[in-house]
């Protein structure tokens, strides 16, 4: 069995965590995102209008622990600083709400979604 491509299964995840948020009512505005501080997963505006940030993780199995588990104190300010950058760059400042979530995807296809998973982490 050849080696699996680590990038590419991860966007198989993704484009299962977009769908999931799309039948959700979600619009989803980006995904991988980067910029100098880092890269956001999903980019999303929920049916509130809220502007939601959001982390994909999967695990096979919970041998590693669970995947929401995975989104430790230090991704978290990676994560905000990225945010930060992307909701000053847009516009959003001042006019619309924002969270982070997380989202898990199981070995047996399940998904466990996370709002509001952390608060801003600022350094």
């Amino acid at each position: 069995m050849g080696r699996v491509n680590k990038r590419q299964l991860g966007l198989e995840y993704e484009e299962c965590a977009a769908e999931y948020l799309k039948a959700k009512g979600y619009q989803i505005l980006a995904r991988n995102y980067q910029n100098q501080y880092g890269e956001i997963d999903i980019i999303a505006k929920d049916n509130k209008d809220e502007i939601v940030y959001c982390e994909i993780k999967f695990r096979r199995n919970n041998q590693y622990g669970d995947p929401v588990e995975a989104v430790d104190i230090r991704k978290q300010r990676r994560i905000c600083k990225t945010a930060l950058y992307h909701y000053a760059r847009y516009g959003y400042m001042g006019k619309q709400s924002c969270r982070f979530d997380v989202i898990g995807i199981y070995g047996d296809g399940s998904i466990k979604h996370i709002e509001y998973a952390f608060e801003y982490q600022g350094n």
